[in-house]
């Protein structure tokens, strides 16, 4: 969330909604995969201090060559679409910046290959939930700010808008950190299609502002 928000400052005129929909695309097409079968994830309590799950098997999504596809792929289509080489790096930097988020935060379960086994890495964060809390909330204040300084309210949809989403996303980043583990991966798989709403969102919101500087 932080990187989307941050990332307005170098693509001023690439919609929110479409920096969110690629800094969240592994932790959107994950669930898809989950569905069917094709990713799993297992739960263990206290597997971190922050998370009961234990990512045990999801290469397609959050490996790192597979993160590198995604990237040039996103890059490719806006670039195909908007010729501005500029923000076309900022969708492939967004998109990868979610696999090295994870390495930091995760244990060693981060995969380097898009098939089961190989490498995994990871430094573990989540075992250390005050830090962990404190370095995340920081970075998503600090890019929220970002976001309100490059960007000026068309209206008052603007204004409180942006406000309620931010507030709103906090909310989610609380109530996961409250919340009990999901009973089953269908559950958790749900929650995750749910998170389709926030570039939508997020898109809303940034119709409603335009780049501070003209």
């Amino acid at each position: 969330m932080a990187i989307a928000f941050a990332a307005k400052k170098a693509a001023p005129h690439t919609s929110l909604g479409t920096l969110f929909l690629t800094a969240g695309w592994l932790d959107l097409l994950s669930p898809l995969l989950l569905i069917v079968g094709l990713e799993h994830f297992t739960f263990t309590v206290g597997a971190t201090a922050v998370s009961a799950q234990s990512f045990s098997d999801y290469p397609l999504t959050h490996s790192l060559v597979a993160t590198l596809v995604f990237a040039s792929l996103g890059a490719t289509v806006y670039f195909a679409r908007t010729r501005n080489r500029g923000a076309a790096l900022v969708i492939a930097a967004a998109v990868l910046s979610h696999w090295v988020i994870d390495v930091g935060s995760h244990r060693r379960g981060m995969p380097l290959w898009p098939w089961h086994g190989g490498t995994h890495v990871g430094l573990g964060l989540w075992r250390h939930p005050s830090i962990a809390v404190a370095v995340e909330s920081a970075l998503f204040v600090a890019a929220f700010a970002l976001y309100l300084h490059v960007t000026r309210e068309k209206d008052r949809v603007g204004r409180w808008g942006a406000a309620a989403f931010a507030l709103f996303l906090a909310a989610v980043f609380a109530a996961t950190l409250a919340s009990p583990p999901p009973p089953n991966a269908g559950v958790l798989a749900g929650v995750g299609l749910a998170g389709w709403l926030i570039p939508v969102a997020a898109w809303w919101v940034d119709r409603h502002r335009e780049p501070a500087r003209a």
